[in-house]
């Protein structure tokens, strides 16, 4: 089935138009009740990151779930794993997410997980799709969904994120500055890397509802680069708006990113004995990852890009660990869904067993130079499908052979045609990527 509103990762657009309005975020819930009620469960706990319109999407939502005879447990602010987390723990049938991650304040978004802390199936994202085409019905007043605040959300989830570090390990004496991106994890990455012993210095940790990623977190690194470098601090955490992703800052200032994280992680696995079977990464991933992993002997597979199809080739290749070079890491091991806090933990176990700086650990993967370029193309047009492209695509392939590698891919929310080409030479890089764009833009 076609679907109307859900994305590969929810249901996302600008505050106030397409699907993120009050009218019919409340339809929505109601939608969601009606579906999950009729699996047998009425709670669900809701979360949300720190844009100002989370307030209003949240009352939307508790108001269509109320009506449709849904108890709800208010989180607050927290991250997009935590939510995950509390989930399970909580028993709910759901959790659902008000964040747009990584986009500016006037984005917002809904998404849900399922009861064991995993993304909703596509046939129950079908199934409230459904019920939004059915006109809103309120249970009987003695039936309505009552709503309640869950105080000490934050504590449980920062004594989770603990708990996967190594408790005969510590971070003491180690000097860590922490980007928030003034979003979710605000109030959460600060206090675990503290309560583990670590020297906390917080940038991006006072949201005000208007500036989450706004030139800070994962996705704005010059402001906690400079810092690093400024505190002369062993290494920097950049955590995104919700905090599902996380980019890194070795002490010279180099960022490390979730390329490099996947395989740090997976190599202290292999080297530890906790490896279960391959990696995954994405038709993105920078092949020298796939290199990198190849000479330590690790199987790699890549998935659709989306941390949603990465955990879809884990749970199908029964494998633990995997991400996106944007800084999406998974590890089954440790928790349900892709996690930021948990994933830099990872690494500092990493770095603590073996007794190297992250820019030692880092040096083991050698990343390949790559040019992506982003061709617009006419509504109706399909340049992938033209001969020409094809001959072109062929002709690069054949001059890169095994030390390089071609990928053309279509925007799934613009009409681009992204082109990216890598290879061990930036000028072949370069040369390969603007003779495919250039044939994209004119196949004839």
């Amino acid at each position: 089935m076609t679907r109307k509103y859900f994305g590969t990762d929810g249901i996302r657009g600008k505050v106030g138009e397409s699907c993120i309005n009050p009218q019919f975020v409340t339809k929505l819930g109601w939608a969601a009740g009606r579906v999950l009620a009729n699996a047998g469960t009425n709670k669900v706990l809701i979360g949300k990151d720190t844009r100002i319109s989370g307030y209003m999407l949240e009352s939307a939502l508790e108001a269509g779930l109320s009506a449709a005879g849904i108890n709800i447990g208010l989180l607050g602010p927290m991250p997009t794993p935590a939510i995950a987390y509390l989930t399970k723990t909580f028993r709910a049938e759901a959790g659902i997410v008000i964040s747009a991650s990584h986009n500016p304040y006037y984005d917002n978004g809904i998404k849900f997980f399922a009861a064991d802390g995993t993304k909703l199936d596509d046939d129950i994202e079908l199934a409230i799709e459904a019920m939004m085409d059915r006109e809103m019905e309120c249970v009987a007043s003695d039936k309505l969904g009552k709503a309640t605040r869950i105080n000490d959300a934050a504590g449980r989830y920062i004594e989770f994120c603990k708990g996967t570090f190594p408790s005969e390990l510590s971070l003491h004496g180690m000097k860590i500055v922490v980007d928030c991106a003034h979003g979710a994890t605000y109030h959460i990455a600060p206090n675990v890397l503290r309560e583990l012993g670590a020297d906390v210095i917080e940038i991006g940790a006072q949201p005000n509802g208007l500036n989450i990623n706004d030139k800070v977190g994962a996705t704005s690194m010059d402001a906690i680069v400079e810092r690093v470098k400024q505190e002369q601090a062993d290494m920097g955490f950049a955590l995104d708006g919700d905090g599902d992703r996380i980019m890194l800052v070795d002490h010279k200032g180099n960022v490390i990113d979730g390329d490099q994280i996947v395989y740090i992680i997976a190599r202290d696995a292999l080297k530890s004995g906790r490896l279960n079977g391959g990696v995954v990464g994405t038709l993105m991933s920078n092949l020298g990852l796939e290199v990198g992993l190849s000479k330590l002997g690790i199987q790699f597979e890549r998935s659709a890009v989306g941390d949603r199809y990465v955990m879809e080739l884990l749970q199908r290749k029964g494998w633990h660990i995997g991400g996106e070079s944007s800084g999406h890491v998974i590890n089954l091991n440790a928790t349900s869904t892709g996690d930021g806090i948990i994933a830099g933990l990872q690494v500092l176990t990493a770095m603590i067993r073996s007794e190297m700086s992250l820019y030692e650990l880092s040096k083991g993967m050698d990343k390949y130079p790559q040019t992506l370029i982003n061709v617009r193309f006419e509504a109706g047009s399909a340049p992938l499908e033209q001969q020409s492209v094809k001959d072109a695509v062929a002709e690069a392939e054949a001059a890169l052979g095994e030390t390089g590698r071609v990928l053309l891919r279509k925007s799934g929310t613009e009409p681009l045609i992204r082109v990216m080409v890598e290879s061990q030479s930036a000028q072949d890089c370069d040369k390969w990527a603007n003779h495919i764009a250039d044939v994209v833009k004119n196949p004839a």
